[in-house]
């Protein structure tokens, strides 16, 4: 047998087991409880999200009025946290939500209202569509929001903008906040054209690159600290998560977001995003979403998908019911911690390829909104290559690396 297919976890589990297990068989008078108890004391040092020092949280919400912004991925095992704060005593009031709902089950850019959830009968309050920043009268009352979201790790995931906005209606009340940190897949590197004011949106508010390398608790300490959310003070806790290091791989228990089901999307997303901006289908609609690229008018792709309604794309993918021919991704960025860059070989080779490159980009100007530049369009259509169109974003990428420094928390 291969013995790479274990890894050193794995191994020093193993010998701890076997070493109850000879202690047993040589000491009669060890009971089989002590035995149970001996091996259950054997602990796995694994990544957990902060939510998991349950205690400690406790700790910080007893006795208080309390909202959650959270949707499917807040949880502790498989327990969700509402339930477990309700069943712990806490006086949980709302939920806010943010894109794709409470239950993460709405398709991209589908806006929602609020209601009441089936299970616990609390207030939902949606933070994505009209109303993205909560009000004064949603927080009157309220002690303390704790937010508790699943981060990918790149900038136009707009659970970002759903904290800057919580970050800011809290400090405007003088209401404190605690962020229950979680792992994010891509923090090991930085990379990527930082965001320009002048194309900033809800796909990206803050002056940081595609892939910006913090955790979602590193990254609400850096809006207060650089003064994003405005000039309130923000009284900020960050739940840090536990056994994590930047070099900790961690597999999600759940997916996300309905067009990120799988970590193989996940570790493609940041890289292939961008085609949400052209008309190259990045697999929305399909069961391979952001792992497969493709477009009716490609000239050399050796892979064929045809778009569908599907969930998170419920309503009409891009070329819904059009052939579109282009490349299976699925084998590519699988290495986790072995990404160290952003890969826009794919762009640039769609671009080339395409039989139609005046209408490449979407005239919307939703392409400049996800890169945070002009520059990555322009050098594409000047015939820039992989190497330019680095260089145009590695001054900008060093002053924000400069900044991240002072926030981080882990080593």
């Amino acid at each position: 047998m291969d013995m790479s297919f274990f890894s050193s976890k794995s191994i020093n589990f193993i010998l701890c087991a076997l070493a109850v297990l000879f202690s047993f068989s040589c000491a009669d008078v060890i009971s089989s409880e002590k035995v149970t108890e001996t091996v259950s004391s054997v602990e796995i040092q694994e990544p957990k999200p902060g939510i998991y020092d349950f205690q400690k949280l406790l700790s910080l919400v007893e006795g208080k009025r309390v909202a959650i912004v959270s949707n499917h991925t807040g949880l502790i095992g498989s327990t969700h946290i509402v339930d477990s704060l309700l069943s712990s005593g806490v006086e949980l009031t709302k939920v806010f939500a943010p894109e794709h709902g409470f239950r993460g089950d709405r398709p991209d850019g589908e806006e929602f209202g609020g209601g009441r959830d089936s299970k616990t009968g609390l207030e939902i309050i949606s933070l994505y569509g009209e109303n993205r920043k909560p009000t004064k009268d949603q927080l009157g009352g309220l002690d303390l929001v704790l937010f508790d979201i699943q981060d990918v790790g790149a900038r136009f995931y707009t659970y970002l903008s759903t904290l800057h906005y919580v970050i800011q209606a809290c400090s405007e009340n003088q209401i404190p906040v605690i962020v229950a940190d979680r792992p994010n897949p891509h923090v090991h590197y930085v990379d990527g054209p930082v965001m320009e004011e002048k194309h900033m949106s809800f796909v990206g508010l803050h002056p940081v690159p595609i892939v910006y390398g913090m955790t979602i608790g590193e990254y609400a300490k850096m809006i207060v600290g650089e003064r994003w959310h405005g000039e309130h003070h923000c009284d900020l806790t960050v739940l840090p998560c536990i056994d994590y290091s930047r070099s900790s791989d961690y597999n999600f228990p759940m997916k996300p977001s309905p067009n990120l089901p799988t970590m193989n999307s996940i570790y493609c997303y940041p890289s292939l995003c961008l085609f949400e901006g052209t008309v190259v289908s990045a697999g929305r609609g399909t069961d391979y979403p952001f792992t497969i690229i493709g477009e009716p008018n490609n000239q050399n792709g050796n892979f064929q998908f045809t778009p569908e309604p599907k969930m998170g794309a419920s309503i009409s993918p891009k070329h819904k019911g059009v052939t579109c021919i282009g490349y299976d991704l699925r084998e590519l960025f699988q290495g986790g911690s072995e990404i160290s860059e952003l890969d826009f070989t794919w762009l640039v080779r769609m671009y080339n390829e395409s039989s139609n490159k005046e209408d490449f980009f979407l005239e919307s100007g939703y392409f400049e909104k996800l890169a945070g530049t002009d520059d990555i369009r322009n050098g594409i259509v000047r015939g820039e290559s992989l190497t330019e169109l680095r260089s145009a974003w590695e001054p900008s990428l060093n002053g924000f690396k400069k900044i991240r420094a002072k926030y981080l928390i882990y080593d």
